[in-house]
This record gives C-alpha cells, sequence and structure tokens, in this order.
C-alpha cells in the first residue's frame, strides 16, 4: 500500500487475522469480505494527474522532476491500492483506461481540496481565505471582467482569483473535468456535465481600415465584406467557427489572410491595411483611439451574442466560487459600451 503501513494499520490488519482465525475455530466460513483500510497518497494522484494530461510518463516525471520509472512505480502502486488497472502497458508506451478517466476528475477534485487548505492555512494571517479557478474567454476579458474582479476583490480581499483564457470548448471541458471552477464562455451546447448560466450580452462588429471601402457604411451584412481579405481569430476560436459558417450559408469563401491570438494583434493587423476583422464592439472601442480603424455594425442576428457563466453544478460550488458566481450575475447583463 501508498505511503507505508502504520501501527494502525497493522493492527486492523492483524485483528482480521485474528477473527478469520476464531471463525475457522468455531466451524464459521472464513472467506473475508474485508479489506484492510485504503490509504490514497496525494503525490501518486498528483503524478497520476500529471500522467493524463501529459500523456507520456516521460513527459509527466519531467514536468514532476522525478525519474520516470519512479512515477512509474507510484502508478503501479496506485493501480495495487485501487485494485484495478488504470493503464494497459506495451512496448508502444501505457493507454489509459476507462478506470484513469474516471479517477482523473476524482482526483483533480482530492487535489483541488488540498490545495485549497494549504492556500488558505498559509495565508490565514494576510486575510486570504479561500481561492477561485476562473477560465473565461477573450471576449470576456477584454470587455467585462477587469472592472467585476475589481470590484469583487475590493469587497472580498480575502479571496484569491486566479484567471486564465481559454476558448469556449476548451472552458466548458476545464470546468466538467475539474481543472476550473467557474468559465465564462459564449452561450451553446457543451453536454451535461456542466451547467450554464445567464451572464452578458455583447455585439459583434466589422472593424476596418480607416480609408476603407465600407467605412462610410453605418451598417453591413457579412457578405458585403466577404469579397476583402479577412484577419481572423486563432483556429477554434467562436468568432471564426461562426464566420465560417456564416460565408458558407452565403454561398461565398472566406478569404482568411491570416490569424491571430489576440484582439490587440488583430487590430493593429487591419490598421496596417492587411485586412478586416470581427470582433466584440466593447474590445474594438478599447483601440479605436489609438489606431486607424473604424467599426461598423454588423446587421447580421448572429452578431447578437450571449455570454454564460459555466460550472459544474450550483451545488458544487464552493463557498467562495459561490460568492464570485453571484457577484457576477448582479452585474448588469446588457452589452458594453
Amino acid at each position: 500500500m501508498l505511503g507505508g503501513n502504520d501501527a494502525h494499520l497493522r493492527l486492523s490488519c492483524k485483528t482480521l487475522k485474528q477473527q478469520a482465525t476464531i471463525a475457522i475455530r468455531h466451524g464459521k466460513q472464513a472467506a473475508c469480505y474485508h479489506r484492510c483500510p485504503m490509504k490514497l497518497d496525494p503525490v501518486s494522484l498528483r503524478l497520476f494527474v500529471a500522467v493524463m494530461e501529459e500523456n507520456t510518463i516521460a513527459a509527466a516525471a519531467a514536468r514532476e522532476h522525478l525519474a520516470a520509472s519512479a512515477v512509474s512505480r507510484r502508478l503501479a502502486d496506485l493501480e495495487d491500492a485501487l485494485q484495478v488497472a488504470l493503464f494497459t502497458r506495451s512496448n508502444k508506451g501505457t493507454e489509459p483506461t476507462a478506470a484513469a478517466f474516471a479517477l482523473l476528475n476524482l482526483a483533480r477534485g482530492v487535489l483541488n481540496d488540498l490545495d485549497g487548505i494549504a492556500t488558505q492555512m498559509r495565508d490565514y494571517g494576510t486575510g486570504v481565505r479561500g481561492h477561485v479557478r476562473v477560465v473565461a474567454n477573450i471576449s470576456a476579458i477584454t470587455q467585462f471582467l477587469p472592472a467585476e474582479l475589481q470590484s469583487f476583490l475590493e469587497q472580498h480581499p480575502q479571496v484569491d482569483v486566479r484567471l486564465q483564457e481559454q476558448i469556449s470548448t476548451a472552458i466548458a471541458q476545464s470546468v466538467a473535468e475539474n481543472a476550473a471552477d467557474v468559465g465564462i464562455l459564449n452561450e451553446g451546447s457543451y453536454g451535461e456535465r456542466v451547467t450554464l448560466l445567464p451572464y452578458r450580452t455583447d455585439e459583434l462588429v466589422l472593424v476596418v481600415p480607416t480609408g476603407h471601402a465600407l467605412v462610410r457604411r453605418k451598417s453591413v451584412r457579412l457578405a458585403d465584406a466577404l469579397p476583402f481579405d479577412f484577419v481572423g481569430a486563432h483556429p477554434g476560436s467562436a468568432i471564426n467557427n461562426q464566420l465560417t459558417r456564416a460565408a458558407a450559408e452565403a454561398g461565398l469563401p472566406l478569404r482568411l489572410r491570416m490569424q491571430v491570438t489576440s484582439y490587440d494583434a488583430l487590430c493593429l493587423m487591419v490598421n496596417a491595411g492587411l485586412g478586416v476583422g470581427v470582433m466584440p464592439r466593447g474590445s474594438a472601442a478599447l483601440y479605436r483611439g489609438t489606431l486607424a480603424i473604424r467599426t461598423v455594425t454588423l446587421n447580421e442576428t448572429w452578431a447578437q451574442r450571449r455570454l454564460a457563466l459555466c460550472v459544474r453544478s450550483e451545488e458544487a460550488l464552493s463557498s467562495v466560487a459561490r460568492l464570485l458566481v453571484e457577484h457576477l450575475r448582479a452585474q448588469p447583463t446588457g452589452p458594453s459600451p
């Protein structure tokens, strides 16, 4: 068993053996259906999660600064303790079993709880009483979260909020797998493992250089912009997916000249005359005063979007995560200015 046998565990096993001997002496059935109490080592659980996230034992060992053989031994010990095969092994490497994927979510939850205990105890004297892991898409980060997180932390300085940017599909997966407590993403269908709560609305607009042919138009259809080169967001982003669908429905090609990973890069490319782009109005407003760009209203129903808060369930929220969700839901639900 992981972590060695302490005195209590040895006593428990000795007691079971004594009971079995007594049962035999009295002619009773000697089959024992109770095993010694299981002891799971958090270190082994953390190494297991690392192997699942890195896909190989070697990569996990490098990440955790351990020898691969030590990680392999820990995994074998974990399988012995759980009495289940977590990996199938061959000369090609290891492959996770269904049990491994089930354990992954459980292990992340346990490790997060342990980290939370350590963090709260370590920071107790400084006033920090909890932490919340948040993942959000770039639209929420650039339009809403700076002011909303600032006001939340002013009201609750004892809470530590950790924020990471992801695309909407990855956000739903992170929340479902307990890699994050709260997500903010585009409203959509992400499966039964997560719950969506109303958050905010925003509006997509066309961003063009100041001298562009469409700059004087009050509004345009996407078909009006499709003859021009586009600067797009990174692959898999909600806006890129929407543009691809809308262009296909219009029967016109999307001339995606380049793809970037941030709105500031998109605006810089548009400013340089390298194409037009689509982004939220509130995000574009951050750059209109410093770059030679303009925004044009998109006369499309899909240009009006809804953002949602994503949680595993409201009941599963920790007290500090619930505080943050309630704060975010209490904010105005209209679009950004």
